[in-house]
């Protein structure tokens, strides 16, 4: 790889129900990407085992439970906590931004691009699109509101030490897909939650009742690294996105591909709509077929 192209991680936190979708997803990172790159993909160990069939010479199977202190354990039996010998059990969509937290913090990459298992690429993409003159793309809505997010932004706030929030208030919104961190960045919010905090982040982390991780990323770059943070702000979506829980009619999917922009890069129908990834199989295909003929 040339010097001049920083070194970036894929990152897919997935699970036994997602393994289509993550097929898929693996696919299309293997036809689409223009450079080279790692993907790592983070499952239970009790599910390593299915996953293992993706791993090839660019894609790495990893265990949640390697990622993970000594002392947080899954509960045999129990589907939506984790044992915490610290703090009390811990929710899995808690426990799931302590690993991408973590992950992000150790990685051998020093940037992490967050790709989640309903996500496929369906154009070619270069991983320098995330970088420009040495700064990191940092996905950001400069005015946004929604009530729901006010407990996450007091969480992030109380967290780092901030004492500026309030209720009711529009600030940026750093929610998104494919979205990019500095692992140097990652360490220091660590350490600030160490030393305001006096015990290890992730112990801190996990006795939070709420969490975004991408939230408390983004306000430690805003509001305590500043313009210190070698990032640049980007608030146009790379991803055509289908959130809502509902399945998508024939005709709807027709719609939903039909309104692919030429900035996305990739698409994601969300798992919770229960969408099997048979269903939007062929639309993928059509894209790589038309890359195919263009090439």
């Amino acid at each position: 790889m040339p010097s001049s192209v920083p070194s970036f991680a894929l990152v897919t936190p997935s699970y036994r129900p997602d393994y289509e979708r993550c097929r898929l997803l693996v696919e299309s990172v293997g036809h689409f990407s223009q450079t080279p790159v790692r993907h790592y993909i983070i499952v239970d160990q009790r599910d390593c085992s299915q996953f293992k069939s993706l791993a090839n010479s660019s894609t790495e199977i990893i265990s949640v439970e390697s990622l993970l202190p000594a002392w947080i354990h899954r509960i045999p039996l129990v589907r939506k906590t984790w044992l915490s010998l610290k703090t009390r059990p811990i929710r899995n969509w808690v426990l799931q931004q302590l690993v991408k937290l973590s992950f992000a913090a150790s990685a051998p990459e020093p940037t992490t691009i967050f790709v989640d298992s309903d996500v496929a690429f369906i154009r070619p993409f270069d991983l320098t699109t995330f970088s420009h003159q040495g700064q990191t793309r940092l996905f950001r809505v400069p005015e946004f509101y929604t009530p729901t997010f006010d407990p996450l932004y007091a969480t992030a706030y109380r967290l780092l030490g901030l004492d500026s929030f309030c209720n009711g208030v529009a600030r940026p919104n750093y929610i998104g897909n494919l979205i990019s961190w500095r692992q140097s960045h990652v360490r220091a919010l660590r350490d600030r939650l160490e030393q305001i905090w006096d015990r290890p982040w992730l112990e801190t982390l996990a006795r939070s009742k709420t969490l975004s991780e991408y939230i408390l990323y983004g306000v430690f770059v805003d509001q305590v690294l500043g313009t210190a943070a070698s990032h640049f702000y980007d608030c146009s979506p790379l991803c055509h996105e289908y959130w809502k829980t509902q399945p998508l009619s024939d005709q709807q999917m027709d719609e939903f591909f039909a309104a692919v922009q030429p900035s996305h890069i990739a698409v994601m129908l969300s798992a919770k709509a229960g969408i099997d990834a048979s269903r939007y199989h062929p639309y993928l295909q059509r894209y790589q077929a038309q890359v195919s003929a263009q090439g």
